[in-house]
């Protein structure tokens, strides 16, 4: 008999379903642009991270209640850096040379985020720091490779992360009665602060998700498990070690259909992902 070559980790069958009428916005770090481009692939409705990856519990929350609100950004959030307008609220990916192109690719995203989590069914949120920096008593989402000596960094607590997050989920129940939120932690390793540091960041997102999942509307799906802990193997990390390989994220892509899907959605989502490669496919000899 073959042995055991993994600890397998159970994925329960979340109490909602994706289906094609799902609408989906997707916020966090970039393992959160993983899962959901693989969702645009397959054809889901899906608003991805409208503020660029966001790794701390703070910048996500403050990114989904200005969506809630519909509120824009203005110069106050604005720093100029080397030549680029930068938004203390998002990534580097929105910055532009002038302030007014900056303002406008945020604000328009803002109120295109806002659109969609009035019809979303589904809000997925991956958590992937709880390092943050701060600017002034502010916590920023990016710090833009601005000078170190500006910024503060700190861990947040446990207790921090609960008291941001509670009432912002009572305020999402309140004002989208059908809207369901699936929380993860992203599996990409932070080693900044070495492993230790690392691994206590980790825990305390664990921590924090655990008191704020409720198993009904508000769910937690455990990709950081996933690969922590079953594929547990540098085979599945690139060559800085940090991040998972295609093969890693196919695996935990595999587990989130089975666990959010019925399976003629799963074949259709199969379905439509073959053809985007096809369509993505250029052949040798035109």
């Amino acid at each position: 008999m073959m042995p055991n070559l993994t600890t397998p980790v159970i994925v329960p069958q979340l109490p909602f379903k994706v289906d094609y009428s799902t609408g989906i916005v997707s916020l966090g770090s970039c393992f959160a642009d993983e899962i959901g481009v693989r969702l645009q692939e397959c054809d889901f409705h899906v608003e991805l991270n409208p503020f660029g990856a966001l790794y701390n519990p703070a910048s996500i929350a403050a990114a989904v209640r200005r969506i809630m609100e519909d509120r824009e950004i203005g110069m106050d959030d604005l720093v100029e850096h080397e030549g680029l307008w930068h938004s203390w609220h998002h990534h580097g990916s929105f910055s532009r040379t002038m302030p007014d192109e900056t303002l406008a690719v945020c604000n328009d995203r803002i109120h295109q985020a806002h659109k969609a989590l009035k019809e979303a069914s589904l809000l997925m949120v991956t958590f992937g720091t709880a390092w943050v920096f701060e600017k002034e008593g502010e916590i920023v989402a990016n710090c833009h490779k601005l000078p170190p000596q500006m910024f503060v960094r700190r861990r947040m607590t446990v207790e921090e992360i609960v008291a941001l997050w509670q009432p912002l989920l009572k305020e999402l129940a309140a004002y989208y009665p059908g809207l369901n939120v699936l929380f993860t932690v992203s599996p990409i390793r932070h080693m900044a602060d070495g492993a230790h540091g690392n691994q206590l960041s980790k825990s305390t997102l664990l921590l924090a998700v655990d008191q704020l999942v409720d198993d009904s509307r508000t769910c937690y799906f455990p990709s950081y498990e996933i690969v922590l802990d079953e594929l547990r193997d540098y085979r599945f990390f690139d060559e800085k070690m940090t991040h998972p390989t295609s093969v890693a994220v196919d695996v935990v892509w595999e587990r989130f259909q089975r666990a959010t899907m019925l399976p003629a959605v799963r074949e259709q989502a199969h379905y439509n992902e073959k053809q985007h490669k096809r369509e993505k496919h250029i052949p040798l000899h035109q």
